[in-house]
């Protein structure tokens, strides 16, 4: 299965996306509804040197010049492992903590994103052999990524992880020495990413920081009595060599719930974060869904409201934990949005895996009605309208619909249409009922959820 980016349309408004929308009116924008693959887990620690995966800090992309799906993972090589623990045991055993732990970064590949191999690529040793799929040993929590504008082919493949530092790569195996990337001190202690912002023209990076939050102790500060909680920080830089100053964008007022990491990345003109939130009480971690017009302003949406649910069984591979990989990637007929799942709490003792879960095309929010009496509506923000097709993605419920009426700068109605069944960039105007240079979309919803609308050439 080959992926497909948006083939279809030259411009895609997210409705999750606030800029797209001018006012609205008993409606409400929900997160999508994604479903856990049935293929579930589709990797798990099978090697000797994968003594655990803890949170796997994965990196998938599809390749489309070896046509190729990739992973970059970080487990524990160095460590002891819950293969074979019971519940009981997973409760009462002290965890071990990182000081005496070391992580590496592996690398396996899949045609079809689901039956993934590990390679042996005799670069790293590992008790005394180098059969295994390790291409590095030491750096804790690496983003990777393909950089296809990158035109200095030693550079094509760019990382960043802990310290900060910054690495790069011609292949995705072979890495040069690192070098500090940070002006100020940053802890860095999670799954690190990094982007080629387009509309900034720069990359920007997405790591971890600590601030001080709401909770007020009882007794003196311990490791464990603290007010201290994790911060997502905002890096950036024209040549992925002299970054920027950190500065935080996602902060962690609430001591309860705290921000652990972010991978981000460009889709219909929005930037999409794929924020992971620790439960302090319970001690699980979710994913939740944030957007931002710059990388600076960050919205979340339904916060505390996870974007894919856990398991509600104890030891359930996905359980304890869910962190969303960098990044999804878009097919045509639907997003894959790949996590690493643990099966049981974040500070005990627990295995991991790589899971995928899937959404509908745009579907990551939309708008639905509020109360179900009364029709919603959207109108959105003047279309500059350069010709072609105005397209519509929603879901629609039995006996359900979404009317859209096409209006002039005088609000006048140029055309109407409907659609009364589920469907992705589905015809609503052609080019032959649009005389206007700028136009809007008023919605009516009944019985729908409004994900998009998109303005395409065919």
């Amino acid at each position: 299965m080959t992926p497909m980016i948006n083939s279809t349309s030259n411009q895609r408004f997210l409705l999750l996306d606030d800029r797209n929308v001018e006012n609205a009116h008993n409606v409400a924008l929900k997160l999508g509804v994604p479903t856990k693959h049935h293929a579930n887990p589709l990797m798990i620690e099978d090697k000797p040197w994968e003594k655990r995966y803890d949170n796997f800090y994965g990196n998938v992309f599809f390749d489309e010049e070896e046509l190729l799906y990739k992973c970059w993972y970080s487990p524990f090589v160095v460590a002891h492992s819950a293969q074979g623990m019971s519940l009981s045991q997973r409760k009462t055993s002290p965890y071990e903590g990182h000081e005496s732990q070391e992580m590496g970064i592996c690398y396996a590949s899949s045609e079809d994103g689901l039956r993934w191999e590990k390679p042996s690529l005799g670069l790293i040793e590992f008790e005394k052999s180098f059969d295994n799929n390790l291409i590095l040993r030491g750096p804790h929590g690496a983003g990777i990524f393909k950089d296809s504008r990158e035109e200095e082919k030693s550079h094509l493949y760019k990382s960043i992880w802990q310290g900060l530092n910054a690495s790069f790569s011609q292949d995705g195996f072979a890495w040069s020495e690192p070098r500090p990337i940070s002006r100020n001190k940053i802890a860095g202690d999670t799954h690190n990413n990094a982007l080629w912002a387009p509309t900034l023209e720069k990359y920007v990076g997405f790591t971890r920081t600590w601030g001080e939050t709401d909770r007020k102790l009882i007794g003196p500060p311990t490791k464990t009595n603290h007010a201290w909680g994790r911060q997502v920080a905002r890096i950036e830089s024209i040549d992925f060599c002299d970054w920027s100053k950190s500065e935080v964008v996602i902060d962690c007022a609430n001591w309860e719930h705290q921000p652990y990491a972010m991978p981000v990345f460009f889709h219909a003109n929005t930037y999409i974060g794929l924020l992971a939130i620790h439960d302090q009480i319970s001690d699980r971690v979710w994913t939740e869904l944030a957007w931002s017009p710059d990388t600076k302003i960050w919205h979340r949406i339904n916060e505390g409201v996870p974007l894919i649910n856990s398991c509600p069984d104890p030891l359930g591979y996905d359980f304890g934990c869910i962190y969303a990989c960098a990044s999804p990637i878009f097919l045509k007929e639907e997003i894959r949005v790949y996590y690493g799942g643990s099966d049981w709490l974040h500070t005990g003792w627990r295995n991991g895996c790589l899971a995928l879960a899937t959404l509908r095309p745009d579907g990551f929010a939309g708008y639905e009605q509020i109360n179900g009496n009364e029709l919603g509506r959207i109108r959105t923000k003047p279309l500059n309208y350069g010709g072609g097709v105005i397209k519509v993605s929603a879901d629609v419920s039995q006996n359900g619909w979404i009317k859209a009426s096409l209006k002039d700068n005088s609000n006048s109605v140029i055309s109407s249409a409907q659609i009364s069944k589920t469907s992705t960039d589905s015809n609503l105007f052609d080019r032959q009922v649009i005389h206007e240079d700028t136009v809007r979309i008023e919605f009516e919803l009944n019985a729908a959820k409004l994900y998009s609308y998109s303005l395409s050439s065919g």
